[in-house]
């Protein structure tokens, strides 16, 4: 699945009106940044949330699409609105729809392929166009656009598997390593994700970018420990270690007895990795670490 900002880029030769929510008051079903993208044959990419706010929202969008106008909506999601589809958030949210979002094809194509932090909004007068930080002015919406976070996944097998797909989509840059390139292969691997293959001293020779994710799921606890040796001296902002609470304590007794790492670098890593919820088999695991990623992702964006 292609990030919204590929979507923009693609459509960007035709004619479509975008739609974003700006701001919420209250339970909605989507937060301030979702999006999505209203063709006038009836076709949506991305979502605001589904049920009567999108449809509203689309019925919105067609006709901006026929006038060329733009406009502004805020829609209360009360017992009266949203009855008839099972809707009451109780909340309200505030959205633009921008009828000539394809005049910013150069944005679209830049927030495709950002390395490094954007920042743009939408001006009183419905235009669109990059904002400096801390940007003078009104403005009627204003985000950051980040690059993909990289996770670097140690291992190769059906963890591995299960978690690289599923971590795609939700905008991680996903590189795999491992010294077996019979499993190390596009053949279990999404052709998205970078594979890095070779014997362990030489892939732990890697150095990972600021603010990468780091999830260890070798074969077994020999290379789950020499991998993690070396990455725990990494400035990774996440470090996942797949196993056990006593693997964990295991190997942190090893390490400190060994003077190999301290008890503050230790702490730092998330070790069973996932949220616990009971989960059962490579996808139940993959989908309880996704979820960590997400929710550590979250919380560090927020603080920044």
């Amino acid at each position: 699945m292609a990030r919204i900002y590929e979507q923009l880029a693609a459509a960007a030769n035709g004619a479509f009106a975008l739609a974003l929510i700006a701001g919420t008051k209250g339970s909605s079903p989507q937060r301030a940044g979702a999006k999505a993208i209203f063709f006038a044959d009836g076709k949506i990419t991305g979502t605001l949330g589904g049920g009567c706010l999108e449809a509203e929202v689309q019925a919105r969008a067609l006709a901006a699409l026929k006038t060329g106008r733009p406009a502004a909506f805020d829609l209360v999601l009360d017992h009266d609105f949203g009855w008839d589809d099972g809707l009451i958030c109780g909340g309200s949210v505030q959205g633009l729809i921008l009828p000539q979002a394809a005049l910013a094809k150069d944005l679209w194509c830049e927030l495709a392929g950002v390395t490094a932090p954007v920042r743009w909004g939408v001006k009183p007068d419905f235009s669109i166009a990059r904002a400096a930080a801390g940007a003078a002015g009104e403005w009627r919406y204003q985000e950051t656009v980040a690059p993909p976070v990289a996770l670097w996944i140690a291992g190769s097998g059906h963890v591995a598997q299960a978690v690289a797909p599923l971590a795609l989509p939700l905008d991680f840059a996903v590189t795999v390593f491992d010294d077996r390139p019979e499993l190390a292969n596009h053949d279990f691997f999404p052709a998205g994700v970078k594979l890095q293959t070779g014997a362990w001293h030489d892939l732990l020779a890697f150095r990972p970018p600021a603010g990468a994710f780091g999830l260890i799921v070798t074969r077994g606890h020999q290379h789950d420990a020499l991998v993690l040796l070396e990455w725990l001296h990494f400035p990774f902002a996440f470090l996942g270690l797949i196993g056990s609470r006593r693997k964990a304590r295991v190997i942190r007794e090893q390490f400190l007895r060994q003077n190999l790492a301290t008890a503050e670098e230790f702490d730092r890593i998330a070790c069973p990795v996932g949220l616990d919820i009971a989960a059962v088999g490579p996808q139940e695991i993959a989908v309880s670490v996704i979820a960590q990623l997400i929710q550590n992702r979250a919380a560090i964006r927020g603080k920044s």
